[in-house]
């Protein structure tokens, strides 16, 4: 299947994600249609667009938009598949709706933006457990920073992913406003949830 501007790609694994094995159960975490936070976020490209200036291939694994796979209801209350459904298996994805590209085990970031960690925070007086608006970029798509530099961003400009079961914010390159010196002390935060 062809498309002229968008990718065709597949879900990997089910629309959403919102069951966990417990044993030899499965426990369901939701069931709500509506919840972005357990809508699958990963596909896989089965089909290019004729223009494609992007250093994307057939079977790379993208970090997708939350609206790609997800369900929702207009306003009679009717449920509805995303503007992206072609068939239950098959979704056209704009480049707009990729974040992250996954080939051979290597992230790139797919954009103007980068993956951040967040780290611990070191304030006994705070109950944050980490340090708001600072992280280490983990995946970076930008020359003025490389992967593994402690940097400090805008307020808001953070949207959250789980990555290979880390959480990370995926920040604008612009939304970044600083780059630290690493003191030494500093330590990756990642809840036990994600």
């Amino acid at each position: 299947m062809d498309s002229v501007y968008d990718f065709i790609v597949k879900p990997l694994g089910n629309r959403y994600n919102n069951t966990k094995k417990v044993g030899d159960k499965d426990l369901i975490l939701n069931t709500e249609v509506f919840n972005h936070q357990f809508v699958n976020r990963e596909a896989e490209v089965v089909g290019l667009p004729r223009v494609n200036s992007y250093n994307i291939k057939i079977g790379d694994i993208l970090t997708v938009h939350h609206n790609v796979f997800r369900r929702w209801h207009n306003i009679r209350g009717e449920e509805k598949n995303s503007r992206n459904y072609i068939s239950e298996d098959l979704y056209a994805l704009d480049v707009e709706q990729i974040f992250l590209r996954k080939r051979d085990g290597e992230y790139e970031p797919v954009g103007d933006f980068c993956f951040v960690q967040p780290i611990k925070s070191t304030d006994e007086l705070s109950l944050d457990v980490e340090r708001p608006l600072v992280g280490v970029v983990k995946y970076s798509s930008n020359e003025g920073f490389a992967n593994g530099d402690l940097v400090g961003f805008k307020p808001d400009s953070e949207y959250e992913f789980i990555i290979d079961g880390k959480r990370l914010y995926r920040v604008y390159n612009n939304f970044i406003t600083i780059k630290y010196e690493y003191k030494g002390d500093e330590e990756e935060y990642n809840p036990s949830w994600a």
